[in-house]
């Protein structure tokens, strides 16, 4: 049995030379782990060995017969902090960031380790991620005092790294789409819409002079300082939705950091809480969010109806995998209602960067057929989705069949 683990002698096939005969042993060796099974002769040395070791503890299996029952996987890093922290430095030393962060999510999900994750010196060896803070968030309730400092901080490097990444994408497409969505007929030059201004004066085409005449020039509207639109983001916070409730977090401080837009963050499980006045620090965003429990997404809806004052102007954004606890039908209603009234709204079966998501097909085809169809949205795609709901534009769905 081969093991299930980044393969760590993969090269790109475009610069990869061509292997010796020792060389394609020795990966078949370190693809297949030791044992007799792996059928190769190869014996592994130095840093090799050290690497194999390292993926023999997380990923190796015990005969039958022997102390792993009936042969499934056995953990080889015992319940030792020390040693987890000695495993956990190791694999940062022979593997790239992205495969020490897939060792760790598999270290976490096979051998339990997250009871470890609650010890400050397991915190200061991982490799943070988006995933790790998921699974911190979910342990926030058991946290010692005495390691939350830490977990904070690893949280907020995290924030930090995704801030940088998407802040600057998001104001840029959105400012744009704020523009555009104030229309004027009187702009300056620069400012002229000549897309639209010449469909509108199609009836003033001179066919002498082959030119049409524009009386009436139609331009994009600069947003000024006042709000433009209303943006409620409704999260669910079960906690299969962890990385989604990560990246809602830090798209909500983004939108709430831009004066045309009114952000408001609401989380929800079976009850509902509203984190709007903490989206100046989404690390508070997050540590406010409570992960797990059921779902009663018909409350957390009626809720966000409630705040909606100005409904041709809002946007209400539900992150949900929509495997409702609630009232369904209710559910459909007020979606319903909120549509009827002139909110744009959007349903996003996940916000995230993990493929496609497991969700309630049901209720994604009753949105649909109200007209708010659900689908897996990436944080790239996200600033695109928001622009198209602000603009009241098609949304750019993903092709759904790659979604599945």
């Amino acid at each position: 049995m081969t093991r299930t683990t980044p393969d760590p002698t993969a090269t790109s096939p475009a610069t990869a030379a061509p292997a010796s005969e020792d060389e394609r042993l020795r990966r078949w060796r370190l693809v297949l782990g030791g044992g007799g099974a792996d059928g190769t002769g190869c014996e592994l040395r130095g840093r090799d060995a050290a690497m194999d070791g390292a993926l023999a503890s997380l990923y190796g299996r015990e005969k039958v017969g022997g102390n792993g029952p009936g042969g499934r996987r056995a953990a080889g890093l015992g319940a030792s902090a020390p040693g987890v922290a000695r495993w956990l430095g190791d694999i940062r030393t022979y593997f790239p960031s992205s495969v020490v962060q897939v060792m760790q999510r598999d270290a976490i999900d096979r051998l339990g380790l997250s009871a470890l994750l609650l010890e400050p010196e397991m915190l200061e060896a991982v490799e943070a991620d988006v995933h790790l803070v998921g699974t911190l968030l979910s342990l926030n309730k058991v946290m010692p005092e005495t390691t939350k400092e830490t977990a904070r901080a690893v949280v907020r490097k995290v924030v930090e790294q995704l801030e940088k990444k998407l802040a600057q994408r998001t104001r840029a497409t959105l400012t744009g789409a704020l523009d555009r969505s104030a229309r004027i007929s009187r702009p300056r030059h620069r400012d002229i819409d000549w897309n639209h201004t010449i469909r509108a004066n199609l009836k003033n085409y001179l066919p002498e002079y082959r030119t049409v005449v524009p009386e009436r020039l139609i331009g994009y509207g600069r947003a000024a300082q006042s709000v433009k639109k209303d943006v409620v983001l409704c999260i669910d916070q079960s906690g299969s939705m962890a990385a989604s409730v990560v990246y809602a977090s830090v798209f909500g401080a983004v939108l709430a950091s831009m004066r045309a837009l009114d952000t408001r963050l609401v989380v929800f499980d079976t009850a509902v809480v509203d984190l709007t006045d903490q989206l100046d620090d989404p690390v508070d965003v997050l540590f406010g969010t409570q992960l797990g429990g059921g779902t009663d997404i018909n409350r957390a809806l009626a809720y966000c109806q409630s705040r909606i004052t100005r409904p041709t102007e809002t946007v209400v954004v539900l992150i949900s995998d929509l495997y409702e606890g609630g009232i369904r039908d209710e559910m459909l209603k007020r979606v319903a209602a909120m549509k009827a009234a002139g909110v744009q709204f959007v349903t996003l079966l996940a916000l995230s960067d993990e493929g496609a998501p497991a969700y309630d097909r049901d209720h994604a085809a009753a949105l649909a057929a109200l007209g708010a169809p659900a689908f897996a949205c990436t944080p790239d795609l996200f600033p695109e989705v928001m622009a198209a709901a602000i603009e009241k534009r098609p949304l750019p769905i993903p092709d759904m069949a790659e979604q599945r």
